[in-house]
C-alpha cells in the first residue's frame, strides 16, 4: 500500500518550449505529491504534457522553474554527470518501443545498466539471472530481440528497468505496441511489482483498460491535473 510519505514532489514546476518566435507553456507552477508505493496512470490528450512530465521526473529534461524532489534528492539542480549517476541508481524507464540493442542477447540487454556500477562480472550475472526470472524469461536469456515476440521484448525491457532496484518506475505507453493479451501480461507484471515489491510506478497511457491496473488515474490537460479517480 502507498505510504503517507511522498516519493515524488513537484513544487511550482514550469516548463515551456520555443516555437518560432513564441514560447508555448506546457506546465506553469505545477504542484503534486505522489506517495511512495503508489501506482499512478496519467491520461490526457496528445500535447497535454504527459511524456514531458516523465522526462522531467527522470532527469532527462529540466524545468524552466520550480523544484523536483525524488525521495530526499532534489534533482533539478544536479549537473549532467550527477544526474546520470542518480538516474542509473534510482529510475527505471519502460518505453513503448522497448529500446533494446538488437546485437545483444536478452541477458546482455538487461545487464547494460549494471555496467555503470561497481559490481563485478559474477555479481552482474546473478542480478541478470534474478531479473529475468522475475519476468519469467529465464529460458530466453541467450535469445536476441529478433527471436522474441513483442511481449517478450517488453519483458526484457522491464527486467532491464528493475535490474538496479530503482525507487521509481517511469512507463511511457508501455503496452502501446502490443496486442491485448500481451498488454495484459505486462500490466499484470507491473501491478505485481507495485503490490508485492512496493515499487512506485508512474505510467502514461491512452488506454483506459491499461489505466485500470493502476491504483489511481490522474487526468492531465493543458499542463494541469484536472481530476483524479481511483482505478477500478
Amino acid at each position: 500500500m502507498p505510504s503517507d510519505i511522498p516519493l515524488v514532489r513537484l513544487v511550482g514546476l514550469s516548463k515551456g518550449f520555443v516555437k518560432g518566435k513564441e514560447t508555448i507553456s506546457i506546465f506553469e507552477r505545477l504542484d503534486i505529491a505522489i506517495p511512495s508505493g503508489d501506482f499512478i496512470a496519467i491520461m490526457g490528450p496528445s500535447g497535454s504534457g504527459k511524456t514531458t512530465l516523465l522526462n522531467l521526473l527522470g532527469g532527462i529534461d529540466r524545468p524552466d522553474a520550480g523544484e523536483i524532489h525524488i525521495g530526499e534528492q532534489r534533482i533539478d539542480g544536479l549537473s549532467e554527470t550527477e544526474l546520470a549517476r542518480w538516474r542509473a541508481a534510482n529510475i527505471g524507464f519502460i518505453f513503448q518501443f522497448y529500446n533494446l540493442m538488437p546485437m545483444l542477447t536478452a541477458a546482455q540487454n538487461v545487464e547494460l545498466p549494471l555496467l555503470l556500477t561497481k559490481l563485478g562480472r559474477h555479481q552482474r550475472r546473478e542480478h541478470v539471472k534474478t531479473a529475468l526470472a522475475i519476468v519469467n524469461l529465464s529460458d530466453r536469456a541467450k535469445h536476441y530481440p529478433r527471436e522474441m515476440s513483442g511481449g517478450q521484448q517488453q519483458r526484457v525491457a522491464i527486467a532491464r528497468a528493475i535490474i538496479s532496484d530503482p525507487k521509481l518506475l517511469l512507463c511511457d505507453e508501455p503496452t502501446g505496441d502490443l496486442d491485448r493479451g500481451a498488454a495484459d501480461e505486462i500490466l499484470s507484471t507491473l501491478a505485481t511489482f507495485n503490490r508485492d515489491l512496493g515499487k512506485t510506478i508512474i505510467m502514461v497511457t491512452h488506454d483506459p483498460s491499461a489505466a485500470k491496473y493502476a491504483r489511481r488515474i490522474l487526468h492531465l490537460d493543458k499542463g494541469r491535473f484536472i481530476e483524479s479517480e481511483l482505478a477500478a
